[in-house]
């Protein structure tokens, strides 16, 4: 089992809040998250430190409290650590009756905003969620956050994510969406969909910016950090989402969210103090 980084810290819950699918505080000292989607829109603010991450093959960077980032689901990105001290985030997973996913090519080319408004009301959601009995007050803020980042949005110009998708890629996507259980193999995909093996994975990797099992293994963690925090045990998780045994989840949860199962599951309640 591979151990935490030193100083690396993370707490991740579920809110009774319609919209947020789950609040994520963690601070990396040393992390790389490797390229993987997700079925929601990830809204992140930094308290500390910088980020480096790539969205849709396009390199970006932020610094310290000032931004915003809104990275938009079913689109590939990456994120790793730029200094020593590493970085502080705070992230707000928010499913689409906040955000429909029809938005999700116009935050592509932007998805860095300076907005200290914006920043100020995620921060209020953030220390309201961590108390349980403020649900009125966080889905008050949610509505002034979900009402600004459609102003952000309607001013940026419409993209389709994966501008070079094709009919085959959209399949082969659709084909490994209904089989996140249990799994399917390259020949067998191929067969269903009448192409060529090493055809169908060019076309889904210069679609959507990574290769089929890469998005197969982003779609299992996602769904296993769901398990894990309504509060199944990792041995459990690892074969209900697709994964061989235990060890099989332990190597890609920790390559993706930067510690083991266990820890995560035991991290999975409020934080006992909010930033300030």
């Amino acid at each position: 089992m591979t151990a935490d980084r030193p100083r690396t810290s993370i707490n991740a819950w579920r809110p009774s809040i319609p919209g947020v699918a789950e609040v994520f505080h963690a601070h990396f000292t040393d992390h790389a998250y490797p390229a993987h989607t997700h079925d929601t829109w990830d809204l992140m603010i930094l308290d500390d430190g910088s980020v480096d991450f790539a969205l849709d093959r396009r390199r970006h960077g932020a610094t310290g409290t000032a931004s915003v980032l809104l990275l938009p689901p079913g689109v590939p990105h990456d994120g790793r650590t730029v200094t020593a001290s590493g970085f502080r985030k705070r992230v707000l997973y928010l499913d689409d009756s906040v955000l429909p996913q029809r938005l999700a090519g116009r935050a592509v080319d932007g998805p860095v905003f300076s907005d200290s408004l914006l920043r100020h009301r995620i921060h209020q959601l953030h220390a309201s969620l961590v108390h349980a009995g403020d649900g009125f007050e966080a889905e008050s803020r949610l509505s002034f956050i979900r009402e600004r980042l459609h102003f952000h949005l309607d001013a940026l110009r419409f993209r389709t994510p994966g501008r070079a998708a094709n009919r085959l890629a959209a399949m082969l996507r659709e084909l490994l969406d209904s089989r996140i259980q249990t799994g399917i193999s390259l020949r067998e995909a191929a067969a269903i969909l009448h192409a060529h093996p090493t055809h169908l994975i060019r076309c889904f990797h210069q679609a959507y910016g990574l290769p089929p099992h890469t998005y197969l293994t982003g779609k299992r963690i996602d769904q296993a950090r769901r398990l894990l925090l309504d509060g199944h045990r990792p041995a459990e998780v690892a074969t209900t989402v697709g994964f061989h045994d235990q060890a099989h989840l332990n190597r890609h949860f920790t390559r993706h969210v930067g510690t083991t199962p266990g820890r995560y599951k035991r991290a999975s309640v409020l934080p006992s103090t909010t930033h300030s």
